[in-house]
């Protein structure tokens, strides 16, 4: 296994305990009072007593202006990093700071105000009823957003603009989601509405593409947010990232970059391209937490002699078992487990999920060769908060062949590891030991979210490193970070 992360000094971490603790609510933070309804409301509507995530303390006051350790070093362009650990709230650490600097400027938007003006102005002669209004100028944020929001996948977009719009009721600003899930008629309506867009969230490589274009689509935006920064600026997505970076710089006022690891790579990166980045790290960055825990199977040894899909589904059966055991919300129902199952190559995943189908299992395969469509309907049942049951049901009388119902897979590469909110999910299944601490990290973050109990299993065949994996284990049991 690559040991690929940069390292946290223990004396740092510390420092960032210290600083978490000034800020123990929501009402602290100087946000618009739009923006904190727009989030009590909507966003966290139905939650009660909901404090600020460790990453939400120290990055948003920073990113505000508030007094902080975490002061920029410039007085031009502010850089940061969010990197803080999977499911710990980085969206609304970097949405709320960027909406409320949206509404500021927007206040203090000459051209915006003489719009809103004579638009206002055209309503009252209709109401009047004087005249038709034939009111039909554009918006001056016509195809040209203030806040871009660039994320590696489809499922990402519609993630986060799903928050963007929950936000949005209250605030008032209008975001719009770009992605390959929608043609080109959407995408042409969703940025060039003659209403004005203020925040796009987009994959990259639609963004680039329309730039090419129409370069003045970014030449207004004051800031700029690269989400999972460890893969975008990776050797597959950076040529695509920073093309759309070097257009949009010389506007931006903030530019942030989220991720839940610092890799080795990254970490030189944005050294070299960003000297001033200001980083801002939670204490437990690349430490998985310990509410997760890890267990392992010697798939070497009896009786499943190196059979990993044997060992997978041994392992699934075991979780719809034991789920069979625990009433549901209501009486005769029992809880439906959601397991992700991950492998390392693109190759396994398609016949790993047909032989789990083959033995009463309701798995399916998720990889990038999936139509999008069919992703989002596979990831919709994975990433509600909502419990799912079903009536429990009895053994047969006659046994024939095996079903477990209570139990829905996903088989996925690391497609499914990256940002994807896993509300559901309780049960990880690593069938190959993933290549890098980085890859550990991501899987094993897709369960226990939201500080949620969860479980990681690891099958461990002949040629895998035993030792590596007992490494891990440890490391999660004492809290230390995987570097």
């Amino acid at each position: 296994m690559q040991r690929s992360l940069t390292d946290i000094s223990y004396h740092k971490r510390s420092q960032i305990k210290d600083e978490m603790l000034s800020y123990e609510s929501f009402d602290q933070f100087d946000l618009l009072p739009a923006v904190k309804a727009g989030l009590y409301d909507d966003v966290l509507e139905g939650m009660v007593n909901v404090k600020p995530t460790p990453v939400q303390r120290l990055a948003i006051p920073a990113l505000l202006g508030q007094p902080s350790r975490f002061t920029p070093r410039s007085d031009g362009r502010h850089e940061f990093l969010l990197a803080a650990e999977t499911g710990s709230g980085k969206t609304l650490a970097y949405l709320l700071p960027a909406v409320h600097a949206l509404k500021l400027a927007e206040a203090e938007d000459p051209d915006i105000q003489a719009y809103k003006k004579r638009f206002e102005e055209e309503r009252a002669k209709e109401k009047d009823g004087k005249v038709k209004s034939k009111f039909d100028e554009p918006h001056p944020t016509m195809a040209r957003p203030k806040v871009v929001i660039l994320v590696p996948s489809a499922e990402l977009v519609d993630q986060i603009g799903t928050v963007a719009k929950r936000l949005s009721h209250a605030v008032k600003f209008r975001s719009e989601k770009l992605s390959s899930k929608l043609n080109a008629e959407v995408i042409e309506r969703n940025l060039y509405s003659p209403r004005g867009v203020d925040v796009i969230i987009s994959t990259p490589q639609l963004l680039a593409s329309i730039a090419d274009s129409d370069p003045n689509v970014l030449s207004r935006v004051s800031h700029l947010i690269i989400d999972e920064a460890d893969s975008l600026f990776d050797r597959s997505f950076v040529p695509l990232t920073t093309s759309i970076v070097d257009k949009a710089l010389p506007s931006v006022k903030k530019f942030v970059c989220c991720s839940a690891t610092i890799p080795r790579g990254l970490d030189k990166f944005l050294a070299s391209q960003f000297p001033n980045m200001v980083r801002i790290t939670t204490p437990n960055l690349h430490a998985v937490p310990r509410r997760v825990q890890l267990g392992v199977i010697d798939v070497s040894k009896d009786p499943y002699r190196n059979n990993k899909d044997l060992a997978a589904a041994d392992a699934i059966y075991t979780i719809g078992r034991e789920s069979s055991k625990h009433e549901g919300l209501e009486d005769g129902e029992v809880d439906v487990r959601r397991v992700l199952v991950f492998v390392n190559e693109r190759e396994s995943v398609q016949p790993l999920a047909e032989y789990l189908q083959s033995k009463g299992i309701d798995a399916i395969a998720l990889h990038r060769d999936t139509a999008a469509e069919r992703q989002a309907a596979m990831l919709a049942s994975f990433t509600t908060a909502e419990p799912m049951t079903m009536p429990k049901q009895e053994e047969p009388a006659v046994k024939g062949r095996r079903r477990l119902p209570n139990v829905k897979v996903i088989v996925a590469t690391d497609l499914a590891s990256r940002g994807i909110d896993t509300l559901a999910v309780r049960h990880v299944i690593l069938y190959d030991v993933p290549h890098t601490t980085i890859d550990f990290i991501h899987r094993l973050g897709r369960a226990g979210r939201m500080g949620r109990r969860g479980r990681g299993i690891v099958l461990a065949g002949r040629k895998d490193r035993k030792d590596v994996i007992a490494e891990v284990k440890r490391a999660m049991f004492m809290g230390q970070a995987l570097i």
